[in-house]
């Protein structure tokens, strides 16, 4: 299957008292900031069969990161903006048991990381979630010919296990603050507003942390909590 992809924004604000978006008129003043949506590329790989996130790279300028939704291994694609492959990298203590979207960040040490939402519940039959955070790999022109047959390996991945204060959810929005590094989830809901869950990124802690409910999200759409993806701005003020 070739995915098409576009490049669009769409700004809203995760906590109350947000000053950028106080009222009707100036998210409409926002909103004059940004084009239509237009479809700049086409992923050509083979092995990207349903493309379930996409994330730019914040240290390598024309890097783009995308995943499998279930049913792939735990792989992470590398493409430009036209959609031509740049390689296929295999995270060697990752599994992907429903990966449901991916998020770029850049640390205040310079160094680039690549996160991954193990957040998928359609069915709500499990309890536990999770998030992978593996180093961003450098891309060079030879790692064009890795695919999934023969890939290339990233470093070992670290990984926060967590739960929802209030009842279990299905998600496929994941965040990553570009200034705190807090981690948000934001769950996909048909009857309601979304739930916005905050994680603070204790890799590396066994125990399951406990997310945070911040806030519910509600967008112009039918059904307003139907969110499959998202990412926040390279300045942190919107998403």
């Amino acid at each position: 299957m070739i995915a098409k992809f576009s490049i669009f924004v769409i700004f809203v604000c995760l906590f109350a008292g947000c000053s950028d978006l106080s009222s009707n008129s100036d998210a409409a003043a926002h909103s004059s900031r940004y084009a239509q949506p237009k479809v700049v590329g086409t992923i050509e790989s083979k092995d990207v069969t349903e493309s379930s996130g996409i994330a730019a790279s914040r240290c390598q300028s024309n890097v783009f990161w995308t995943h499998n939704d279930s049913g792939d291994e735990a792989f992470i694609y590398a493409f430009d903006s036209s959609g031509k492959s740049l390689g296929t990298w295999k995270i060697p203590n990752a599994e992907n048991k429903d990966w449901e979207d991916i998020a770029a960040f850049k640390d205040k040490a310079g160094k680039c990381f690549i996160y991954i939402g193990e957040t998928g519940n359609n069915k709500l039959k499990r309890d536990k979630y999770g998030v992978y955070r593996v180093a961003e790999p450098v891309v060079t022109p030879p790692d064009a010919d890795s695919d999934r047959k023969n890939p290339l390996l990233t470093a070992s991945a670290d990984f926060i296990q967590f739960t929802y204060p209030d009842s279990d959810h299905d998600a496929e929005t994941l965040m990553v603050h570009p200034v705190s590094g807090y981690i948000y989830v934001v769950t996909k809901l048909v009857s309601g507003p979304a739930g916005v869950y905050r994680l603070k990124p204790t890799f590396g802690d066994t125990n399951p942390q406990k997310a945070e409910r911040v806030a519910d999200l509600s967008v112009p759409a039918v059904p307003n909590g139907f969110l499959t993806g998202g990412d926040i701005s390279p300045d942190g003020r919107r998403v």
